[in-house]
């Protein structure tokens, strides 16, 4: 009998791949055997350029991208970062990036092992500013860090709009 899952339903549903979909599982693996799946994690507040390079790169490691989305609360709890855009709001921005297959919320740092788990993912892809941090991962999937768009940041948009 062939399984199927709700990550790849709606993610062959959206791009009518219904061929594609209907793969046997690999029992090994535990997912279709033809779709890799990569995940990044991120606040995404003041959407820029360097994001969408991020994104598209990441995508470019298999055919659907899950992005965690740092919610509020954890921006604020956690990270201490009050963000300009509503998580809501930045989810839909997010939504609408032709390289983003799903958004999921990233409520704490523990997570991640279980959304990798969970989500059935192959690889994790981080900017290159976290580089070795989530080495501890690699026992569950490949690790990827990448270079991060040098000439911006929110962090700098920020810091220029105050001037």
């Amino acid at each position: 009998p062939r399984i199927f899952d709700a990550a790849a339903a709606a993610f062959c549903r959206k791009r009518r791949l219904f061929r594609f979909f209907k793969q046997p599982l690999d029992k090994t693996k535990g997912r279709c055997d033809k779709m890799k799946r990569i995940i990044t994690y991120g606040t995404y507040d003041l959407l820029h350029y360097g994001h969408i390079n991020l994104l598209k790169r990441a995508k470019e490691f298999g055919e659907y991208l899950i992005v965690a989305l740092s919610t509020d609360a954890f921006n604020w709890n956690e990270k201490e970062k009050r963000c300009y855009f509503s998580y809501e709001e930045r989810k839909q921005l997010l939504e609408s990036i032709r390289y983003v297959d799903l958004v999921i919320p990233e409520e704490n740092w523990e997570q991640k092992i279980n959304d990798i788990q969970l989500y059935k993912i192959d690889t994790f892809v981080m900017g290159d500013d976290w580089r070795g941090k989530f080495d501890f991962l690699k026992d569950y999937c490949e690790v990827v860090y990448l270079p991060r768009t040098p000439e911006i940041s929110t962090t700098q948009i920020k810091k220029d709009l105050r001037r």
